[in-house]
Formats: structure tokens, C-alpha cells, sequence
């Protein structure tokens, strides 16, 4: 990053002859603060609408299959006598695939329900005293779903596939709530309301990696190139499947898998090493 004019006019100069013509003033989200994590969530309790509850009611064992995350919902808040730190509160929400089977030696049912995970970890986001509008409202209306309150930064969290390692059936002792209100369109996307009662409980376990951001809107002076004028012609697509299938080409791999000798030399090296730790 150009911390100075000086610098930053030494660097336009520098840059003239490589097409570098101008510096342009841009709006764009900067990163005060990040951190990223490797969870182990052990023992979340999976939740099943009516329906799927029976079927768990009279299971023997089940197996997980699967995990997708299908929301993260971010609560931020400052924190006190810590100017410019905020505290993130995230609540995950998995979609769980699991095998359940009701008799030894039978065919599994595929079933889904829902576990839901609380995080929450503190970063820094700077402070601000501004509020920003956008014009994308008529004079009639008040700007409320496009403005945004610039005291308070803005959340970015990104997380990879879940990896599903293990589930396990469990007779139910006692009432297990969930650990927040369930927003309705989640229970859509299982078909009804989730229920708390019941016989057995399904307790998995996931493999988390994410990544946590905290951003504001910044101007930044940066040096100027060229517009970013496509070089490729779009190609017409056709609505005969045959024809589109005639410009694949032979998939020569699938039928062919490569020989360790035509793998490059990093990665057959890697791959003598992985055969004699085996070995050890």
C-alpha cells in the first residue's frame, strides 16, 4: 500500500509508459479486521420436522451423508470501553443428510434435518459517525432499505463445505430446545415447523473452516490502466443438443487415467513420499 503522496506520484510516474494514464478516486469495501478458524462442532443436535421425527422415532442406527450450510446470521454489537472493537455474533444453520436405517441388513431412508451452531469472536472495524444513501427510491418514499447506518461496519463470513464426520443416535432423556428462534424460510426450505418432543435425538459431528471479515466503505486513490474492454466475441449458442454436443471434446483422461511417470516431477515426488511413510 502507497502510504504517502510522494510515493504514490513516484509510482504513477514509474507507470506512465505502462499504460498507467491517470489515478481515479474509487469506492470500495476495505478490511479493517479478519480471522479465520478450524472448527470441530461436536454433539449438535439435529432437529426434524414431524414427519421425519417417526422415522427417527423407530430407528436402529442412522449415518451421516452430507452437510450444507444454508444461512449464517450475523448480530453485531460494540463493545464497551473498547473503541472501534465489535463483537460478532454468528449463528449457522446445516442441512443434514443423513442414512437412517430401522432394521439391521434393510435399506437406508435418506432423511434431512437441521443443527444449528452459535459462534462469536471480536475484531476490530475503526468507528464512523456517517450515514450512506443511495438514490434508488422515489421522492414519495423514504430511502430506508437502501440507506446504511455508517457507524456501524459491515460483517463478511465465508465458510467452506462442512465435513461431515460422524452422527449418532441417542435415546432422548430430556426437552432440547433450539438455541434461537428458527426463521420461518428455513422451515420452508424442510417443509413445516420443527418439532422438540421426541423419543430419540440424532447428534452429529462437522468439520468447519471460516473465514470472518469486518468491512467499511472507503474511497481509495488507485492508478488507472484502461477500461477492462472485453477481447472475446460471445459465441451463439444453439438450441440443437446435438450440435453442441459435436464441439465436446473426447474425454481421452476418463477412458486413460495417466501413469505415475507422466505425472509432473512435484507430484510424483509427493507421491513416493506418501508411499513410504506408508510404508514406515
Amino acid at each position: 500500500m502507497l502510504e504517502t503522496s510522494n510515493e504514490f506520484e513516484n509510482f504513477e510516474a514509474t507507470n506512465t509508459d505502462k499504460g498507467c494514464s491517470q489515478s481515479v478516486c474509487i469506492d470500495a469495501l476495505r478490511v479493517y479486521d479478519s480471522c479465520s478458524d478450524k472448527d470441530c462442532l461436536t454433539d449438535l443436535k439435529v432437529y426434524f420436522t414431524e414427519s421425519v421425527q417417526s422415522i427417527i422415532d423407530s430407528a436402529v442406527t442412522v449415518r451421516i451423508k452430507d452437510a450444507e450450510v444454508i444461512s449464517v446470521m450475523t448480530d453485531l454489537e460494540p463493545v464497551p470501553f473498547h473503541k472501534g472493537f465489535y463483537s460478532v455474533d454468528m449463528t449457522f444453520f446445516y442441512d443434514i443428510s443423513l442414512d437412517v436405517f430401522s432394521a439391521p441388513g434393510t435399506a437406508p431412508v435418506q432423511v434431512n434435518g437441521l443443527s444449528i451452531f452459535n459462534k462469536k469472536v471480536i475484531l476490530y472495524g475503526s468507528e464512523g459517525s456517517v450515514k450512506v444513501f443511495t438514490g434508488n427510491c422515489s421522492p414519495d418514499d423514504l430511502d430506508i432499505q437502501n440507506s446504511q447506518c455508517g457507524n456501524l461496519p459491515r460483517v463478511s463470513v465465508q465458510v467452506a463445505k462442512p465435513i461431515a464426520l460422524s452422527a449418532k443416535l441417542c435415546e432422548s432423556t430430556h426437552h432440547v430446545s433450539p438455541p434461537c428462534r428458527i426463521p420461518s424460510r428455513i422451515c420452508q426450505c424442510f417443509g413445516g415447523e420443527f418439532i422438540t418432543s421426541c423419543m430419540r435425538n440424532v447428534y452429529v459431528t462437522l468439520g468447519m473452516f471460516s473465514i470472518v471479515q469486518i468491512e467499511r466503505n472507503v474511497q481509495l486513490m488507485i492508478p488507472s490502466y484502461d477500461f477492462c474492454i472485453p477481447e472475446k466475441e460471445c459465441v451463439n449458442s444453439s438450441d440443437n443438443p446435438c450440435e453442441v454436443f459435436s464441439r465436446l471434446e473426447f474425454p481421452t483422461n476418463e477412458f486413460f487415467p495417466p501413469n505415475v511417470g507422466e505425472l509432473n516431477s512435484e507430484g510424483a515426488g509427493c507421491y513416493s513420499c506418501r508411499k513410504s511413510s506408508c510404508g514406515d
